[in-house]
């Protein structure tokens, strides 16, 4: 990398945001009502950070760290799985939570030539916290898309002081949302991509508990919007011509408080598929679609055992009752992806100019379609 090449760390007041989200203009997507923030944050003790890494027109990208809780996630793991939609994707650290279920590390999202760079960022902050002097192996979870339309991607402009500075913003409250952190330089159904966020919370009779989603959107399709044809009313969707592909890519992070074993969780991961497709996307061959889901509760988390102790205890949601957390993460995918697109500036980048969706145009399709008043 150049020397002269000069990278600017944008923070993310989240309150510096002009645009609005769903909900702002009457925008109700599914049945059960949302959380106080609408938030992946929602689910008590999940931090969200982020790091804008802009220099000129070339560079466009940045990093987006999800935090399960406050604590050392080393030492106190939470149960975590992973489903695939579409495994064009370079999400590290997938076999290991596969393999045993649980979760060590933050998740961080950047840019795919990018991930070794924050890999190794994460792995030096969480061997550095205190309690892990002794650690050995640890399983860093790294996803990615590729922003290399608005970013010169090969540069690989994220530093460790990037990811360092994500890591010291993460915290619980409003998350920063559009144009910013990993979703500076993400394209989705030809408009403006980004970060978005939204979350569900079940009637105490259903368990009382929380699912909250976190997206990277930088994929294609026929964008559908509450269930109008926005992207074919506008003139770009998937297939029009040559000129307008579907590939891309999504990474999906689901936090819940439901205390769900990695089996569960990775059921609940499986069914944020379904609100990507109802977004309009077919999820198409060069697409990565990642979604990773963990819980917080306390009585599944993989705190250390007791001196001698052989087993854990713990409380999980029986299946029979789980189906209503599938429509919590189905609702909350689809919203966080809108959000995403509605918060989502025009950004000027590497190849040209990607603009944001056009909410007034957008605004007046979704009342011809009675999505809003």
């Amino acid at each position: 990398m150049p020397a002269l090449l000069a990278l600017l760390l944008i923070p993310e007041p989240a309150h510096a945001q002009a645009r609005p989200r769903a909900r702002d203009v009457g925008l109700v997507i599914g049945v059960l009502p949302a959380g106080p923030l609408d938030a992946i944050t929602d689910v008590a003790g999940v931090r969200v950070g982020q790091a804008t890494v802009t220099s000129g027109d070339s560079i466009n990208t940045g990093v987006t760290v999800i935090l399960p809780h406050g604590g050392n996630p080393f030492q106190e793991k939470v149960p975590a799985a992973v489903a695939v939609g579409n495994g064009f994707g370079k999400l590290t650290g997938i076999a290991q939570i596969r393999e045993l279920g649980e979760l060590e590390s933050p998740i961080a999202l950047t840019c795919t030539l990018c991930v070794p760079r924050v890999a190794d960022a994460v792995l030096g902050w969480l061997l550095a916290l205190p309690g892990n002097e002794n650690v050995q192996s640890a399983n860093v979870v790294v996803g990615e898309t590729n922003d290399g339309y608005l970013n010169a991607i090969r540069r690989r402009a994220v530093t460790e002081s990037d990811v360092l500075a994500a890591l010291h913003d993460a915290r619980d409250g409003p998350v920063a949302e559009g144009s910013v952190g990993a979703g500076r330089g993400t394209v989705a159904f030809g408009w403006k991509g980004g970060i978005g966020t939204a979350s569900r919370r079940l009637p105490a009779a259903l368990g009382g508990w929380t699912v909250g989603v976190l997206v990277q959107s930088n994929f294609g399709g026929i964008l559908t919007i509450g269930g109008a044809p926005v992207g074919r009313e506008l003139g770009r969707w998937y297939l029009k011509n040559e000129l307008q592909g579907g590939n891309g890519s999504i990474m999906v992070v689901i936090a819940t408080d439901a205390p769900l074993e990695a089996l569960g969780l990775e059921r609940l991961a499986r069914r944020a598929f379904l609100g990507v497709a109802r977004t309009g996307s077919p999820a198409t061959s060069g697409s990565g679609d990642f979604a990773l889901a963990f819980s917080t509760a306390a009585s599944v988390r993989r705190g250390p055992l007791p001196p001698e102790a052989l087993t854990r205890a713990g409380e999980t949601v029986a299946g029979d009752h789980i189906s209503p957390l599938f429509e919590a993460v189905v609702e909350a995918t689809e919203e966080a992806i809108v959000n995403s697109l509605f918060k989502a500036e025009t950004v000027r980048g590497y190849h040209g100019t990607v603009g944001a969706l056009p909410i007034d145009s957008v605004l007046t399709i979704l009342r011809e379609h009675r999505v809003i008043p």
